[in-house]
């Protein structure tokens, strides 16, 4: 369908043509008495072919499918900019989750060495879908790319990725979970990733045996990315050690690279240990080569620290800092029961509870940064175009249940309706009986 609009008007003649003019008697969706965040009152949202058609008082035509958001806050749909799919849902499988990062990924070596392709399409499937029921729109998935395990977990989520197309975007991130230049890691069969269909280059710089070889990895991973076009996802100074500074060095290769608004790096908790002086330092050449900075509340709340005595941090990076300097920051559940976390349901709505508690975001405005953070920043990172709740973007939204932000995330109740390009991909409907009868 088409809106009610003249597709062509000559400079010469202001009257169309007929043939090109496409009426439309009836919109697809329309939610009813909806809040949007800047908009006063309730409003109504049509959405006709998968985008947002009119936000306001509602258009005079007939809605195919309504919904009634009943004075609910809508708000885009969620964008979870970081998850290990391959690796969620084993923790039953699991004698413990891992009390540290190295012990979590010994732990993976088994699943990676005798899991199957479809083994991991299937249960990655599952771990998404939990996302998408919490209202996430789109999810950057990591695959781990070894010699253990080989192709096998991107293969996996290449075909979850295909499965799941109609309800949720997927990006899929070749991620050296064992580093290039440590036993496991090697270069080729990250290429290798890239050619069966991995969209993102991913990188774990920090992991390797040392500074030169981290460097190293640096370097690889970019000059595949350059090669290919493609943008750069790694994780990097996922430690509280104050001497890790892989953060640094990629953000002047992406300067030098040229590769700016296309590199995101995840953690970088070690950015927190730095003295201040050399933390502005860093961040100020994050800000320069426009990296997101992508921080996961939950995992680095239960790895990082964990030598600390007394005092014990609280893991994430310098978040406040980095939002007052102007870098992009994201936010995302990265890890669903597997072995470096016990827990996680993908839910970005508890990611934003999380990061408000642990940055101390918790006025209004910092309450709108941590929705930014799993909305139109991970977007961002992410590359999404036309998204967000404006006129003419795709349509992907969430009903949430809450008159406002801080109802919604207090509450942190089942969605009313997630909508994905103009489709209720998911709805719950929840009764309650409280009291004596």
């Amino acid at each position: 369908m088409r809106d009610r609009w003249f597709r062509s008007l000559t400079p010469v003649g202001w009257l169309p043509r007929l043939r090109d003019v496409h009426f439309i008697d009836s919109v697809d969706l329309r939610i009813d008495n909806a809040l949007v965040l800047d908009l006063p009152g309730n409003v109504s949202i049509d959405i006709s072919d998968g985008r947002i058609r009119n936000i306001g008082v509602p258009l005079e035509l007939k809605a195919v499918e309504t919904i009634d958001a009943e004075g609910n806050l809508v708000v885009s749909g969620f964008v979870n900019p970081h998850l290990h799919p391959d690796k969620s849902l084993l923790g039953d499988s699991l004698p413990r989750s891992g009390h540290s990062l190295e012990e979590a990924v010994r732990f993976t070596w088994r699943f990676k060495e005798e899991g199957t392709v479809q083994e991991i399409a299937e249960r990655s499937r599952r771990a998404v879908l939990e996302c998408v029921a919490a209202g996430s729109t789109a999810v950057r998935a990591f695959a781990d790319v070894d010699t253990i395990g080989g192709l096998k977990p991107v293969e996996g989520l290449l075909e979850m990725k295909e499965r799941l197309q109609e309800v949720v975007a997927v990006q899929v991130v070749a991620f050296p979970q064992e580093g290039l230049f440590r036993p496991g890691g090697d270069i080729g069969l990250l290429r290798e990733a890239m050619a069966a269909g991995a969209d993102v280059v991913g990188g774990m710089p920090w992991f390797e045996y040392s500074d030169e070889l981290a460097r190293r990895h640096i370097d690889a991973c970019m000059d595949l990315a350059q090669e290919l076009d493609r943008d750069v996802h790694m994780l990097c100074d996922d430690t509280d050690d104050p001497t890790s500074r892989t953060l640094e060095y990629l953000a002047v290769q992406t300067i030098e690279r040229g590769w700016h608004g296309r590199v995101s790096a995840s953690h970088c908790g070690a950015l927190a240990a730095y003295d201040h002086t050399q933390a502005a330092r860093v961040i100020d050449l994050v800000r320069s080569a426009d990296i997101t900075i992508v921080s996961n509340p939950h995992i680095s709340l239960v790895l990082d620290g964990l030598r600390d005595r007394g005092l014990v941090r609280r893991g994430i990076t310098r978040v406040t800092e980095l939002l007052g300097a102007g870098v992009n920051v994201a936010s995302g559940q990265d890890d669903i029961d597997d072995p470096y976390y016990p827990f996680g349901r993908g839910d970005q709505l508890e990611v934003m509870s999380f990061m408000a508690h642990v940055a101390q975001l918790t006025d209004g405005p910092g309450l709108r940064n941590c929705l930014d953070m799993v909305t139109v920043n991970a977007a961002r990172a992410m590359g999404l175009s036309d998204y967000g709740l404006e006129t003419g973007n795709v349509a992907d939204l969430v009903v949430l249940r809450g008159m406002h932000l801080r109802e919604a995330m207090r509450r942190q109740a089942p969605r009313r309706a997630v909508v994905r390009a103009g489709r209720i991909v998911a709805r719950h409907d929840v009764v309650s009986h409280v009291g004596l009868e």
